[in-house]
């Protein structure tokens, strides 16, 4: 228990940054199908978009509340990412040398047999639901072979036109887990941390060219380019949480120990607070430029570690219990929200909205039941 205090984030954090993720998730993607509600800037940059994100914050109306999910919902997904990075670290360096560990313990092979099998049996619960509510509900799917095959097998992400034949949308973030999970092993596992920062950079840069709005800008953020910053900044946080830990062990008294011993009273202390207002400022002001919107979800994950570090232990208990039921969650919620969307768009919105919510987390918690049951 002792280590596990020294980490940046504990068991129970960890769980509520998942809670807090997939609440962002599954909300967003319901609010942003409304029509009049704010449309957010995911894979591409629209300048209107946070145009119309700001006339919300400073006009608000009945839907405000709608329009700020809408539009900063979809955060939760370099969340994920930061958690999957952060997780990945503990489970497989934990007691090792980034830059001088074997990588012979862990063939390659078998961790990406292992992972996807992991990802599937998440998947295909919720696919094979949701395919069959699709055919029984207006404005089913049209699937192509393909496409169900590239669903399946996880790489529909590198597939034409990802918009149109990931369906349900939200099942896009399977084929990038799937890629980072390869990109972790063969590039990152236990490298100098440059490596990471160097892929980090490059993955940036890359982005940075493209056209704003364009169709290839569009494709790299379906996939591992647009997902290496928050999943990079998970694996590096976490080494040098390990690393300082390791040092305090030693009662070592080099300037990396303070540093770590620091960065832990900072967040002890009232700096929690300044850390949460002044990352939310950040992802605010930072969604009106194209340049600076690539680097809002480190702001969003700095500031959901800030709220974690701050909330009451009710509110904690909620959110880890939500964490916990977060798989299940993320694959069910386009189900309900096919169900469920009509009575909202039909002019009944926050009736519609409360229905799918109850709905969601119920059935959620009973996928929960089924996924494990689900042999390994």
């Amino acid at each position: 228990m002792s280590s596990e205090r020294k980490q940046l984030l504990t068991r129970a954090e960890c769980s509520a940054l998942r809670g807090i993720a997939i609440v962002g998730i599954f909300l967003h993607n319901y609010c942003h199908w409304l029509k009049g509600i704010v449309r957010e800037n995911e894979y591409t940059f629209t300048m209107s978009n946070s145009e119309g994100m700001w006339h919300a914050l400073t006009h608000p109306d009945s839907n405000w509340m709608l329009h700020l999910l809408s539009f900063f919902g979809h955060y939760g997904v370099p969340v994920f990412l930061f958690l999957s990075g952060y997780g990945l670290v503990l489970k497989y360096e934990r007691n090792s040398h980034a830059a001088t560990a074997p990588t012979s313990g862990m063939p390659v092979l078998q961790f990406v047999r292992h992972h996807y099998l992991k990802l599937f049996r998440m998947m295909i619960v919720g696919f094979v639901a949701f395919t069959m509510i699709d055919m029984i509900t207006p404005g089913r799917h049209h699937y192509q072979v393909l496409d169900i095959v590239g669903q399946l097998g996880m790489f529909n992400n590198l597939l034409p036109d990802p918009d149109h034949i990931i369906w349900p949308g939200p099942y896009w973030f399977f084929g990038l887990m799937m890629q980072l999970y390869i990109v972790y092993r063969l590039v990152l596992y236990r490298r100098h941390w440059a490596v990471t920062v160097a892929l980090m950079a490059v993955c940036c840069l890359v982005q940075l060219v493209c056209d704003p709005t364009g169709d290839t800008l569009n494709r790299l953020r379906y996939n591992f380019i647009g997902g290496m910053l928050p999943f990079g900044m998970g694996l590096l946080l976490a080494r040098w949480s390990m690393y300082t830990s390791l040092l305090s062990n030693e009662k070592a008294t080099s300037h990396l120990s303070s540093s770590g011993e620091s960065w832990g009273r900072m967040l002890q202390g009232s700096w929690k607070g300044l850390l949460l207002i002044l990352s939310t400022a950040f992802v605010v002001a930072f969604s009106f430029n194209y340049l600076t919107w690539f680097f809002v979800p480190v702001f969003v994950i700095t500031a959901s570690i800030g709220l974690v570090k701050l909330l009451p232990v009710g509110v904690m208990n909620v959110l880890c219990w939500l964490g916990s039921i977060s798989a299940a969650l993320f694959v069910c919620h386009p189900i309900l929200r096919k169900i469920f969307i009509p009575m909202s768009m039909w002019g009944d919105v926050y009736a519609g909205l409360l229905l799918y919510i109850v709905s969601s987390v119920c059935v959620a918690w009973v996928f929960k039941l089924l996924i494990d049951k689900i042999p390994k």
